[in-house]
């Protein structure tokens, strides 16, 4: 990294502390985050820990030669299989489906795509490997056709989510089985039965836990050391803890995540998301009415640690942020291009501090609508674009966002304007209301200068 380049600083989960980031191989930084259980559609919340790895990687590879970034999917889970069973399809083309949504609603909202994005299915035979050894070297055993790891093999169990044994036990919500030699022991592996997805292993047909699948698949990709495991705050415990142990216990010449990042849960107008309050968003519900670059700018607007509140009025803010970007950006030359100015990198470097990153953002603006393009303001108008894409935003052209970007008849809208500043003219008012009334009930708004008049989508 050049000397140049401010200095990442990441609060580590497992310090509980803010912290320089060091990569262990500064030539190729290292990151695995956890992806979806591909049951349902994304939700908001889903939305919030993809969002912040996306800007943590964006920035990232401002920073570094090279990063090479995996997400997972995970494709054998017991709620995929009753969700199948409940719609009365295959659990193959359950998944499938939602695979394909899960990656419409990432594109959507300018989510990157990883270097890599395996699927735990493509990856049974490496966690029986891993199963083997853990119940050879005496970390787990077996029962009942259960494959338990044992939690009192690992001296350093709680340490990542910070928790004592009896909260561990407390918190872990699972059924104390009579096979289990300790109340917090966990799955590795379990029986199948033949209306169950199923695999071969040296303890009976059966499929993983859910915890060794991210164990595998980080170390096939990324090896027993490497840089950052993130996720959202609800994987810190049981997911994540467990997924140390086990990790650890396999390969105890590694170190497995040397850094935790875990962001922030998300509420709904002030409460906690769920079905049963009727307050659950899933990614389209929210795109059927907003610009997706509104909501991905309303969550950055929060640095990710804190927890958001998602409001209409947000988006409402977003969007009005977004136009006063995008006016800003009518100064830009196409031709004029320039990098993110240091002091927007060093608020990003401050631990993802994505709201007074915006802050450098809206200064930039104020200083391309200030000035002239040949005054200054192109190049500001340049640097605020370059600000804005290195944190997902502000790819479109302000023609683009003002209309929408959709597809519109504008020669008839042209038409109508022409037809409009007639009747202007010709002091038919009546007319000219009617004119804009009519556009407005499509969802076009016209905005009169002393260049003329121009349009936008509402």
């Amino acid at each position: 990294m050049p000397d140049t380049q401010p200095r990442l600083h990441l609060h580590d989960s497992r310090t509980r502390s803010t912290v320089p980031f060091v990569p262990l191989d500064p030539q190729n930084v290292r990151v695995y985050y956890c992806g979806p259980t591909v049951y349902d559609l994304a939700h908001i919340g889903n939305l919030r820990a993809m969002v912040t790895a996306d800007v943590l990687v964006r920035l990232l590879r401002h920073l570094y030669p090279r990063v090479t970034y995996v997400r997972n999917i995970t494709d054998v889970d017991d709620k995929i299989n009753a969700r199948a069973h409940a719609n009365g399809e295959s659990i193959a083309d359950l998944t499938a489906r939602t695979i394909r949504d899960f990656h419409e609603d990432l594109q959507a909202v300018s989510i990157l795509s990883p270097d890599a994005e395996p699927r735990a299915t493509h990856h049974i035979g490496e966690m029986q490997d891993m199963i083997r050894r853990l119940i050879e070297s005496g970390h787990a055993y077996e029962a009942q056709g259960h494959v338990l790891f044992a939690v009192s093999t690992y001296p350093s169990y709680g340490a990542l989510s910070g928790r004592s044994p009896d909260d561990l036990i407390a918190g872990a919500r699972v059924e104390v089985a009579p096979y289990k030699r300790d109340p917090g022991d966990f799955v590795l592996w379990k029986p199948s039965d033949d209306q169950t997805p199923g695999w071969d292993s040296p303890w009976g047909r059966g499929r993983p836990g859910w915890h060794i699948e991210c164990s595998a698949m980080s170390h096939h990709y990324l090896g027993e050391s490497f840089d950052i495991h993130g996720g959202g705050s609800d994987l810190l415990f049981p997911h994540h803890e467990n997924e140390r142990a086990q990790s650890m216990c396999c390969h105890p010449h590694g170190r497995f995540a040397n850094h935790w990042v875990h962001n922030a849960m998300l509420l709904v107008n002030g409460e906690k998301m769920s079905k049963s309050l009727g307050n659950f968003l899933t990614v389209r519900d929210v795109l059927r009415d907003t610009p997706p670059e509104a909501l991905r700018l309303l969550l950055l607007r929060a640095q990710y640690r804190s927890v958001l509140n998602f409001t209409q009025a947000g988006l409402d803010e977003a969007r009005q942020m977004l136009d006063r970007f995008y006016r800003a950006l009518e100064k830009l030359d196409p031709g004029i291009t320039a990098p993110p100015p240091q002091r927007f990198v060093q608020m990003l470097c401050d631990d993802l501090n994505t709201p007074r990153a915006l802050a450098e953002m809206h200064a930039l603006a104020d200083d391309a609508l200030a000035h002239d393009a040949a005054a200054g303001g192109n190049i500001a108008a340049a640097r605020l674009k370059a600000a804005g894409n290195l944190i997902g935003l502000l790819h479109d052209t302000s023609e683009q966002w003002f209309r929408g970007g959709v597809d519109v008849d504008a020669s008839a809208i042209e038409a109508l304007i022409a037809e409009r500043l007639a009747a202007r003219k010709a002091r038919d008012f009546a007319r000219a209301d009617a004119i804009r009334n009519e556009l407005a009930a499509q969802g076009i708004v016209l905005e009169d200068g002393p260049q003329g008049t121009t349009w936008r989508q509402a």
